[in-house]
């Protein structure tokens, strides 16, 4: 039997990278998706290719009506919302905190936190009148530690991971899960666009800081299955978490 058969999920940011990869394993462990991205020809691309009547929408996730209308079309369309993955998420390009325009500050953080929020506002009564679920925040470890340079998008992940601890706290006696996936760098298309900007500003090369500090550039497939298990029925008695999906990363002083 596949872990989440019978279970309907909506992931967003899905239309690529880490979300699509999310999407494409909970379809094939027998969850029927909604996958969510502001392209919604993106999204619409990976829901063509997913088993079990998955669906797509546009959903820009700094929108609240917009992210009241993923959730509608959920239980709606499939007839209830058994998981949320609040994936949806941007990096800046690095910049000191005092070269940081405050548009582009504002930017990451309505993304990147208020995304998270509002997918768990409106998810959550979806997921209680079902008999409960399993919300999934994708944060990172420089929510966990500073990261120089990128202060908006560190900020806004140490924030999702405290969002995350209220949330499951609050929603624990309802039967609705709330975990936190913190990874390191992940070889995705957003990596890619920063790691020679990265790597000028720093003076340095990032990539053989990486291999040092993590050993390796993170690959998607490292952290799918912990995306699956924290949706699964297997984790009953686990939220308010903050997995770490790092190689060490965070681990290590030196």
């Amino acid at each position: 039997m596949s872990h989440l058969t019978d279970k309907i999920a909506i992931v967003t940011g899905a239309g690529r990278g880490i979300g699509a990869a999310v999407a494409e394993a909970y379809a094939h462990e027998g969850a029927t998706v909604v996958v969510s991205d502001i392209d919604g020809d993106a999204a619409a691309a990976v829901a063509a290719r997913l088993p079990h009547g998955a669906t797509s929408l546009a959903c820009d996730v700094r929108v609240e009506q917009q992210v009241e209308a993923l959730v509608a079309h959920a239980t709606e369309r499939h007839g209830g919302l058994d998981v949320l993955v609040a994936n949806a998420g941007i990096a800046p390009r690095p910049a000191s905190i005092v070269d940081t325009d405050h548009e582009a500050w504002r930017r990451v953080l309505d993304v990147n936190l208020d995304g998270a929020y509002l997918g768990i506002k409106h998810a959550a009564p979806a997921m209680i009148a079902g008999g409960g679920g399993s919300i999934v925040t994708m944060a990172s470890v420089t929510g966990l530690a500073g990261v120089p340079l990128g202060a908006s998008y560190a900020a806004s992940k140490a924030a999702v991971v405290s969002l995350t601890k209220t949330a499951a706290l609050e929603l624990r006696d309802h039967g609705v899960r709330v975990n936190a996936i913190c990874p390191g760098f992940i070889g995705t298309d957003m990596v890619a666009a920063i790691a020679e900007p990265y790597s000028t500003a720093l003076g340095t090369d990032l990539g053989a800081l990486l291999d040092h500090g993590q050993g390796r550039m993170g690959e998607i497939q490292d952290l799918v299955p912990l995306a699956v298990w924290l949706a699964s029925d297997a984790t009953p008695f686990t939220t308010g978490g903050s997995f770490v999906v790092d190689g060490g990363l965070t681990a290590s002083m030196l």
